[in-house]
């Protein structure tokens, strides 16, 4: 709790001593942060995809560096989020698991917990160095006044709070209608969903025109392609794939507009633009892919977790240039915070690592991981150490067997069909005992042990849903008609 104190007093000195310092200079790049709900690691083009129509990420991909070897930290929503946010395995910061019985893999509306006040977020960060910082979209990091995105750094919030199938619909007739907010306002409730993202795209755009005279940091976290699928009538009648197709091409025609945005403004040449996933697809009925990778959204194979990943920088990476180094979301952060020339210290412990040499592809650039650690939820399932990955025999998402270690070399064997465990034990003891270390420090559910190192989450009192059902109120859809969730 010390730690959490000093650490939060750092950004007020910081702000009141450096902040005019920092402002009075625009050499700082400016970041764009697209983050996609559910998109799998065979969704787009640049990716392999052959149904999926996906032109401008394509574009961004040839103008930047794609990552063949990049992690989510984790298969689900909230603790993904998480750890892009703060650098750290959700576990870090004990947001692995929700609810007294820590029974819940997600946020739910009205759930107590939150991101400790604590906790030095990236656009908490970023703001105290000068920038304007904008969320737009998917938050669901906790919907209490105290946990929404205004409160962590954000200078404005326009977008859901948490997922858009919590919501009423015939599976969840008595779930409070799903809020829009602007800032901390609910400003509509039950909201047509396909033309959210020309809202989210229109308010993107206004954010880098009325700030292209500064740095700023837009964080945009799109509703698709997580379910329901409901896309605008453009999209769907061009889609090759259905409305999963049309969903990623709404997508697609959305990073394109802020691309686009960006070079009339004259900022492209020194803006990053960050385009990944939360997790990987539920590879369902409606047109999902995760490519050649095993496995779904929710679980520990490589196409629960394995997630595109595509940066542009035109002043610093080499267009077109392809890296296969082991990355991950949670280092963004502080690799963000060296680009600025004030790297991270040690205090709070973070498990993200400055990867701008990568970027630039400086010779001899490599990936800084050890090892990279699969959660789901708490349960610590897996392990990669260079091209060796171990992973518990598991029947489902989460009856996982530690008697029973699977091993694969992902350099020879990407689909995780080939059990090597046999033909090298000394290789599975060793991963084993990593796991185990790391379970020590955060957290692992399968030994029923929360860790030394975790720090904690906020939880607030008496909470609330941010609506209520009220018979009385005209809701432009009193009920959502698609009965699609997860």
């Amino acid at each position: 709790m010390l730690c959490l104190m000093r650490y939060a007093l750092f950004p007020l000195m910081v702000s009141i001593f450096l902040s005019p310092l920092f402002a009075a200079t625009n050499s700082k790049p400016n970041i764009v942060l697209i983050y996609v709900d559910d998109l799998g690691y065979g969704d787009l083009g640049c990716y392999g995809s052959e149904k999926n129509d996906t032109p401008h990420v394509d574009q961004l991909a040839a103008d930047g560096m794609r990552f063949t070897d990049y992690y989510s930290a984790s298969p689900v929503c909230t603790p993904s989020r998480a750890a892009l946010l703060t650098g750290g395995y959700p576990g870090r910061v004990s947001f692995d698991a929700f609810k007294e019985d820590r029974t819940s893999w997600v946020l739910f509306p009205g759930f107590a917990e939150g991101l400790h006040p604590g906790e030095q977020l990236l656009p908490e960060y970023l703001k105290w160095h000068g920038y304007a910082t904008s969320h737009v979209g998917k938050w669901h990091l906790g919907d209490q006044p105290e946990h929404l995105p205004t409160r962590h750094g954000f200078d404005s919030y326009y977008g859901i709070p948490y997922s858009n199938d919590m919501a009423i619909m015939p599976r969840r007739p008595n779930s409070p209608p799903m809020p829009l907010l602007r800032d901390e306002e609910v400003i509509a409730e039950q909201p047509k969903q396909a033309p959210l993202i020309q809202s989210y795209t229109e308010e993107a755009v206004t954010f880098i025109r009325e700030n292209r005279d500064r740095p700023f940091l837009l964080y945009f976290a799109h509703m698709h392609v997580h379910l329901p699928h409901y896309v605008m009538d453009p999209f769907l009648k061009a889609s090759r794939n259905g409305i999963y197709g049309a969903a990623v091409a709404a997508v697609d025609w959305s990073t394109g507009v802020i691309v686009a945005e960006l070079k009339r403004m004259g900022l492209e040449e020194n803006t990053i633009v960050v385009f990944t996933s939360d997790n990987g697809s539920r590879v369902d009925k409606h047109g999902g892919s995760n490519g050649v990778l095993r496995g779904t959204k929710g679980q520990t194979w490589e196409g629960g977790m394995r997630v595109p990943c595509i940066v542009k920088w035109p002043a610093e990476i080499e267009a077109g240039s392809v890296s296969s180094e082991l990355v991950t979301a949670m280092d963004f952060y502080p690799t963000f915070a060296s680009i600025l020339g004030r790297p991270l210290g040690n205090d709070p412990i973070r498990d993200g690592h400055d990867i701008s040499s990568i970027w630039k592809g400086e010779r001899g650039a490599r990936s800084p991981y050890d090892a990279f650690f699969y959660y789901l939820v708490d349960q610590l399932q897996a392990v990669r150490v260079g091209d060796w990955k171990l992973r518990y025999n598991i029947e489902n998402r989460r009856n996982a067997d530690r008697s029973q270690p699977e091993l694969y070399n992902l350099a020879e064997d990407l689909s995780e069909q080939n059990n090597l465990a046999s033909q090298h034990p000394a290789i599975v003891q060793d991963l084993i005992r990593k796991m185990d270390d790391m379970g020590d420090r955060i957290g692992d559910g399968l030994r029923n042990t929360l860790g030394n190192e975790r720090r904690p989450h906020s939880v607030v009192e008496d909470p609330k849903p941010p609506t209520e059902f009220d018979e009385d109120y005209p809701y432009i859809e009193p009920s959502y008609l698609l009965d699609q969730a997860g």
